[in-house]
């Protein structure tokens, strides 16, 4: 699988996005250790039971700010 470096992504992510869209599967690195993926979606409709969309349900009113590492645990580990 190609790699793209996070500096190389910065620079030009529409030409990385184009390739990602014409079905080609990357491995984004930072500081040369691979951090993700990048891969197309195959099935766009992304449906209402998706995890993204339960946020606001979880929201307590007044609430402390989360980290992005403890969202991810609470929506996708749950």
């Amino acid at each position: 699988m190609e790699r793209v470096s996070m500096l190389e992504f910065r620079r030009d992510a529409e030409a990385i996005m184009r390739k990602v869209q014409q079905g080609k599967r990357l491995v984004l690195t930072y500081r040369g250790k691979p951090v993700m993926r990048l891969e197309p979606i195959r099935d766009p409709e992304l449906g209402p039971d998706d995890p993204f969309y339960t946020l606001a349900q979880l929201a307590i009113p007044g609430g402390s700010s989360l980290s992005n590492d403890e969202i991810d645990e609470i929506i996708y580990r749950s």
